[in-house]
């Protein structure tokens, strides 16, 4: 195609409550998206809680390697949480009427329903200003944050998916992570048509190493939470045999890390788990390149970015047999799944995977680069363009 034959740029707006310096799939998902979007010429605006209450307004950014208008709102520490901030639901319609009427969006592209993509697709649906939704919360996740008895929790769940619902209908199209994850959001709203998109990523930054490991080192990246279940992964830890001399690195940081720094203790491994902590885009791949394993026990991925970074990076990957997991990894292929809280059979398939000839090892890792293009960013860059200008195949 010519450069006159090219569209016009747009004007995206991306409504975000989560968001850089934020790490978890939703931020991550969403940094990566408006920086392939600068990359490709388009004027990317970004709404994102501030972070502190008194750093409001539009600054330029540098997310990603690219720069670009994060206009942020202000925001709460939400204390139960070990990082997460929340605008004020009453004065987010204000800032989003106020965003609306200085930026003149061609297209909103919100993730999430809560609280900013809820004032920007009502307010922006007022003003018909088209509106693309990605969907990456599920109301069970936000459980342990909220402080609620359990016999309020189920009716907290349905309020939940009722309120997703109420702003879904708002969209011109609706996405999410993978097939299954659309099959859940269409079983819990009324939303049907719910299209399967890639979070993406640039696999060709990732370093495999094909070559023979000399150790054996289980990795784990995300957040340290409760639905991550790490804990499944420390309890197998002990099950395997001390001649493999396993040792487990856990990328990331939360709540939870106190809690899993004493079961690692009360199991005896505390010598052989390390708590990195937050670190750099260079150290999270050093980690993954150095690893012989990626584990993951979570039973509420709706995609698993950190998943991809691990088959980008040649390792194969053990995980729960639960969500979206199964999509990524098939097992016997690229790795194995094990059935959920079942610390003994992920030992044995950590076992497995430990144990088998080099050779065989080494064809699991190439299973995993050859899966992982399928989830190329540039694939998800063009879907999205697609949606954005009107056209629903994406």
């Amino acid at each position: 195609m010519s450069t006159t034959d090219r569209p016009a740029p747009l004007r995206i707006l991306i409504g975000c409550d989560t968001f850089f310096p934020d790490v978890n799939g939703a931020a991550r998902f969403a940094e990566r998206l408006a920086a392939g979007l600068v990359q490709r010429g388009h004027d990317v605006h970004v709404a994102a809680p501030s972070t502190r209450h008194n750093r409001t307004g539009a600054f330029s950014e540098n997310i990603e390697g690219e720069n670009m208008t994060v206009h942020r709102w202000a925001s709460w520490r939400w204390y139960p949480h070990d990082w997460l901030r929340f605008v004020l639901p009453w004065r987010a319609r204000g800032y989003a009427r106020r965003l609306l009427d200085r930026v003149r969006p061609d297209v909103i592209h919100i993730q999430s329903h809560i609280v900013i993509g809820r004032a920007l697709a009502i307010e922006g649906a007022k003003r018909g200003i088209r509106i693309i939704a990605t969907n990456h919360v599920m109301p069970e996740n936000v459980l342990d944050f909220t402080l609620l008895p359990e016999k309020a929790k189920r009716l907290f769940v349905r309020w939940g998916w009722n309120a997703a619902d109420r702003v879904l209908r708002l969209a011109a199209a609706v996405t999410t992570p993978t097939r299954r994850a659309a099959d859940f959001l269409e079983r819990n709203t009324h939303r049907r048509g719910v299209l399967p998109v890639s979070c993406g990523l640039r696999a060709s930054n990732y370093r495999a190493d094909l070559t023979p490991r000399t150790e054996n080192r289980l990795v784990f990246v995300g957040r340290v939470t409760l639905e991550k279940e790490i804990d499944v992964i420390l309890r197998a830890i002990p099950r395997l045999e001390a001649e493999l001399d396993v040792h487990f690195t856990i990328v990331g940081d939360g709540d939870q890390r106190k809690n899993l720094e004493k079961l690692a203790a009360d199991l005896g491994i505390s010598d052989r788990v390390e708590f990195t902590g937050r670190v750099t885009d260079e150290e999270l791949r050093a980690h993954l390149t150095r690893a012989s394993v990626f584990t993951i026990a979570s039973i509420a991925e709706l995609q698993s970015i950190a998943t991809m970074e691990a088959m980008a990076s040649g390792l194969p990957v053990v995980a729960a047999n639960a969500m979206a997991l199964p999509h990524l990894v098939h097992d016997g292929e690229n790795g194995f799944l094990f059935q959920p809280h079942n610390d003994r059979e992920l030992a044995s398939r950590i076992r497995r995977v430990l144990t088998m000839p080099h050779e065989e090892y080494e064809r699991m890792q190439r299973a995993s680069l050859a899966e992982v293009q399928v989830h190329d960013i540039d694939r998800t860059l063009d879907t999205f363009e697609a949606l954005y200008r009107g056209d629903r195949r994406g």
